[in-house]
């Protein structure tokens, strides 16, 4: 099993759901969510560094390349990371990479989700589903400034962070831009899931950038979206 048990009661779905209302933007931290000796399997995947692409992120185009890149102003560029290949995945080291990926797109984690939010979450009008959810890193020249994840009929975003040894002062903390002018900051630590609305108040979002503190190191994450009927 994937989920840590302790984490999906009926009493915790209660909880996450009171969460979601008193919170703005919409959300719920939930850690420990999943089993910690599958997920540490999964991490030493990602440490493989030949499975990494650079990704770029303009506000007006997505995946620019990079001529395009260069001439394009830097207060119009909002993502430069790194994405996990998920089609040089194919040695049996990647393997607990890819079952974990097509857990989060499998009928269980969408209805767990679904209780959480209230909504029946559903990949059936999404034309390729395994592209919504998957690994990336940020070193400390990347960056992921501020932007909006509301899709049409997207209700629900998922990061999952995935820094087996992160710790308070290293930046790449998320960034809500909440309400009245009072950021919400989450800072990544292992195993630590944020769930949220993106079509609720608030709920524009960037990344802080790395500190010294993290010098020689990435920041991974799992980022997921879901829509409904």
């Amino acid at each position: 099993m994937w989920l840590n048990e302790q984490q999906v009661t009926d009493a915790a779905i209660r909880g996450y759901r009171k969460a979601l209302v008193r919170a703005c933007p919409r959300y719920v931290v939930i850690d420990q969510l999943f089993d910690p000796v599958r997920l540490a399997a999964v991490c030493r995947v990602l440490q493989q560094a030949q499975q990494w692409q650079t990704q770029k992120h303009s506000y007006a185009a997505l995946y620019v390349k990079e001529a395009t890149w260069q001439q394009t102003p830097q207060a119009q560029r909002f993502v430069q990371r790194d994405v996990w290949q998920r089609a040089d995945a194919l040695s049996a080291q990647s393997a607990a990479a890819l079952e974990f990926l097509a857990f989060l797109r499998g009928p269980e984690f969408m209805a767990l989700l679904s209780r959480i939010f209230s909504v029946r979450l559903t990949d059936i009008h999404v034309a390729d589903p395994a592209i919504n959810t998957n690994y990336f890193r940020l070193g400390a020249a990347d960056f992921v400034n501020q932007h909006a994840d509301d899709s049409p009929g997207r209700e629900v975003c998922m990061l999952l962070y995935l820094n087996e040894h992160w710790q308070e002062g290293q930046g790449g903390e998320l960034v809500f831009s909440g309400k009245d002018e009072q950021p919400v900051q989450i800072t990544p630590l292992y195993n630590r899931c944020v769930l949220f609305d993106p079509a609720s108040a608030g709920s524009e979002h960037w990344v802080n950038p790395l500190t010294d503190q993290a010098s020689g190191q990435y920041r991974y994450n799992l980022t997921s979206w879901y829509w409904s009927e």
